[in-house]
């Protein structure tokens, strides 16, 4: 028999545990695909919207946007994609096309883009609707959970890396599913990597240690050597002048997460000298094309631990207090 309904786990309001509600599989629209989920990541952003810190949902939503699964059903007028393929359904969903941004290969700045687990429902769900042309298909070295951070932790951390330039020594602050990711691309570079974690983070700074970085150490800590640049991935504002601070004059830090808490007043002084601070917004689809291949190439290994789909709620619990050293990933077929 062919099954016409999938669990979901659901958002219904701001601060409430996920629902798993019984819906009908969708069907794809023109330029869609009908994705049969089998892993989808748990990140950050999932909990900020959760938490109400996003505060522009879809209600009821959908969450999770690390998806990883293979094709079921084509839309008309789908090219890019076959029923069976495996593909990976990143955060950035959707975008204008027509926009100055768009235009030049920015999409991910769209004032109309539209993203997965946000306005689109997304992964944490037996089956995901996906614009074709924001699938990718994911390297054939990595099974389906391993693949899943790659769709956001690690796309992101790329794009942050990327605009770090050229640094040679770079410290990374909040060292979880984007930073292990990073690094061993930093790494990969020839790059010296400085991680900074929660104070006695024993688990975070091991890990940190195992992906090569050279030096693990409190977020309140100085670092051995001035940093050429710094890239923060913890929400926590009060890392701004930390990572001013530890970065040489002309050096850059880069504020990696969606979301962060008010960044405090502090003396010019930090940002004199020629020092830049920049965020990064969301990804393009050439970070994905660009990012995937070089993810084979390293080869970037993620450490994940894997739940059950109705599990998410103990996966987003997990995750603000702090107890993961790696990313969860939700197993859609269990």
């Amino acid at each position: 028999m062919v099954a016409t309904n999938m669990r979901a786990m659901r958002l219904h309001a701001a601060h409430e545990k996920l629902r798993c509600d019984h819906l009908p599989i969708p069907g794809p629209g023109p330029g869609q695909v009908l994705v049969k989920v089998h892993a989808c990541g748990v990140c950050r952003t999932d909990l900020h919207i959760v938490d109400g810190e996003l505060t522009e949902p879809k209600l009821p939503l959908v969450p999770g946007h690390e998806i990883v699964g293979t094709v079921a059903a084509l839309g008309a007028g789908v090219e890019r994609h076959r029923v069976g393929d495996r593909v990976g359904v990143p955060w950035l969903g959707g975008s204008c096309g027509r926009c100055e941004f768009c235009r030049r290969g920015e999409e991910n700045l769209c004032a109309d883009a539209r993203f997965t687990g946000y306005q689109l429902d997304g992964g944490y769900a037996e089956y995901a609707l996906a614009d074709a042309r924001f699938c990718f298909a994911i390297p054939e070295r990595y099974d389906d959970a391993s693949a899943a951070p790659l769709l956001c932790a690690g796309l992101i951390g790329y794009r942050s890396l990327r605009f770090a330039g050229e640094a040679r020594r770079l410290g990374i602050y909040g060292f979880g599913a984007a930073a292990h990711i990073v690094a061993q691309v930093a790494v990969a570079e020839r790059r010296a990597v400085y991680a900074f974690t929660r104070a006695g983070d024993a688990p975070a700074q091991a890990l940190a240690r195992k992906v090569g970085a050279c030096w693990a150490g409190s977020s309140q800590e100085t670092p051995p050597e001035q940093l050429d640049a710094a890239i923060i991935f913890a929400p926590v504002g009060a890392l701004v002048p930390a990572a001013l601070e530890a970065v040489r004059r002309g050096g850059t830090v880069v504020c990696g997460g969606i979301h962060m808490s008010d960044i405090p007043s502090f003396p010019y002084r930090l940002l004199w000298g020629e020092r830049t601070l920049r965020s990064v917004a969301n990804l393009t689809r050439k970070d994905a094309e660009d990012f995937l291949a070089v993810a084979a190439r390293v080869p970037i290994a993620t450490q994940v631990e894997t739940l059950g789909l109705e599990a998410a709620n103990e996966a987003l619990d997990r995750l603000r207090a702090g107890k993961i050293a790696g990313a969860f990933v939700l197993d859609a077929r269990r």
